[in-house]
């Protein structure tokens, strides 16, 4: 480029346009995009001087004498270009711009796709679907398009009206309809019927042990509530990809929960081996720190995570990072959370979030609308009526309404944990023990959780049953090992006086009365030496 300025001749304009496109691309995959940008703007403005000349100038000296008019990189993929610097560089607006400069019938599928994702992040709906038409229009196998509208609120029959004729006219494509219908399913939050409808796809020859499908099976059973089946769906996917990051955050995130947390140690250090530049091995990380109750490292990594996931221009949610920093800092999950909604308005583990934030800092008030709103929106099941019922419990006023709720939950899911535990709540304030009891042992018939044992043991001393509390204390720490409040009932138990320390108080009693002093008093000598040892051994 310095000898060409330095001597025009030395180059013709289009190896000059050449030059600076190669450089603009070298500082490109060198991550410098404002630089990037800068040269890819000269280059074009070379290309546009070039247009105007009608004959190449011949080139002398030792350049190539080739004509370069046939190779010379195109204009539109320059463009294309600039718009990714910017994405990197966060200025979507410039990015837009740039690409809604290209004349609409020189857009190549990938530049929709950009326009689409772009539009789609700056809440442009409308011109949103238009791009996303479009691809599916050139490319009616490209499933991101179809993705994409569905998140859109475009009917499931509708994206598969534009498919139709690649499906007739292709053999062994009639899964395809049905693969539109389940995540149709997927985008309007019924997640029964999306898990059924993936069931059903996974069960054919063609589509059996896809890892894409299991994923999408793993992470809906969770949007459901049953961890069980989704830990089975994650662990079935990375034993058919040993390499699989995507859904690997909520895998981890699971884990952790259930107190696995070497097993969460040893799939962070395999994903980090796979790739440190995606944001499931923080979030798995963060989550082995957070329940190991390492807090500063659990929100450094947390952050990390979103930080990773916003830098590399991905719309995809990813609950457990927000569930760290929403952990370890509340206030800022109004803002966290918010932005989660956006990007995924059917997910339940958004308002979750939220609402925890609201309730956290006593926004009752606002806690309750957006209960409803999310009772309205995603429809009348056993997660929506215990969130519900979870924010009318924090007003006396409403209690009555949180018993209706529950008994609503229990009635469509009787083993949903969550309504479970608010119920159990619920019965402890109005010391209704028994009642208490009989609906964690029905819970506890068919699954066992280590919250629900724990509730059962604080029960069971409630009403003097403390053997049996003892044990359902011990049951909860072999199942999560790092259960505090678990550990605190037993230890306060063990502090509570036992039958046979009364007996053996009641003895002593009978000796002094008996004037049997003699033999104490030997004892009193090695007593005072006991107590003098164990004061050391606490000292140590």
């Amino acid at each position: 480029l310095s000898l060409s300025d330095s001597s025009r001749e030395l180059f013709s304009p289009s190896q000059k346009y050449q030059l600076l496109v190669y450089h603009a691309d070298s500082l490109f995959h060198d991550k410098e995009y404002r630089n990037a940008v800068s040269k890819y703007t000269m280059a074009l403005q070379q290309k546009k001087a070039l247009s105007k000349t009608s004959k190449v100038r011949p080139s002398t000296g030792n350049a190539a004498s080739t004509p370069q008019s046939q190779c010379l990189p195109s204009e539109i993929e320059v463009k294309y270009k600039m718009a990714e610097c910017y994405t990197m560089l966060k200025q979507d607006k410039d990015a837009i711009a740039i690409l809604d400069g290209i004349p609409s019938r020189q857009r190549t599928p990938k530049i929709n796709m950009m326009l689409a994702n772009l539009y789609k992040k700056a809440g442009q709906e409308r011109s949103s679907v238009t791009s996303y038409k479009e691809v599916l229009r050139q490319c009616p196998l490209a499933l991101d398009a179809i993705l994409g509208l569905l998140s859109l609120s475009v009917k499931g029959a509708e994206v598969a009206s534009m498919t139709i004729n690649i499906i007739q006219s292709i053999p062994n494509l009639d899964w395809l309809s049905v693969w539109i219908k389940a995540y149709a399913f997927v985008h309007t939050g019924d997640n029964t019927r999306a898990i059924n409808t993936i069931c059903s796809l996974e069960k054919k020859s063609l589509l059996r042990d896809n890892v894409d499908l299991l994923g999408s099976l793993a992470d809906l059973y969770f949007r459901a509530g049953d961890n069980k089946n989704a830990i089975l769906k994650f662990e079935q996917a990375q034993m058919l990809d040993p390499y699989l990051i995507k859904g690997m955050d909520v895998y981890g995130y699971l884990l952790a929960r259930e107190g696995r947390l070497e097993d969460v140690e040893n799939l962070g250090c395999r994903l980090f081996n796979i790739s440190d530049q995606h944001a499931e091995p923080w979030v798995v990380s963060g989550c082995h720190s957070f329940y190991s109750k390492r807090y500063s490292r659990a929100l450094y990594l947390g952050a990390k995570a979103i930080q990773l996931n916003s830098n590399r221009n991905r719309q995809e949610f990813f609950f457990p990072a927000y569930f760290l920093v929403s952990k370890l800092l509340p206030p800022k999950n109004i803002q966290s959370s918010s932005r989660a909604i956006r990007l995924a308005p059917c997910r339940l583990d958004c308002y979750e979030g939220l609402i925890e934030c609201y309730l956290a800092s006593n926004s009752i008030r606002e806690a309750m609308v957006m209960a409803n709103n999310v009772y309205k929106t995603l429809g009348a099941n056993a997660q929506t009526l215990t969130l519900l019922a979870t924010v009318c419990l924090e007003d006396p006023v409403t209690q009555e309404k949180a018993k209706t709720l529950l008994d609503k939950a229990l009635t469509q899911r009787p083993d949903y944990i969550k309504a479970v535990v608010k119920k159990a709540e619920l019965l402890s304030r109005e010391q209704k023990y028994e009642d208490g009891i009989a609906l964690l042992r029905n819970a506890l018939a068919n699954q066992s959780d280590c919250v629900l044992h724990r509730i059962l043991g604080d029960f069971l001393v409630a009403v003097n049953e403390y053997q049996e509390a003892m044990d359902q204390y011990s049951i909860a720490l072999s199942l999560d090992p790092n259960d505090q409040k678990s550990l605190e009932g037993m230890q306060k138990m063990e502090k509570e006086e036992s039958p046979t320390d009364a007996t053996q108080e009641e003895d002593v009693d009978d000796m002094e009365g008996s004037g049997e002093e003699g033999d104490l008093e030997g004892s009193d000598s090695e007593a005072a030496q006991w107590a003098d040892q164990e004061q050391w051994f606490g000292m140590q």
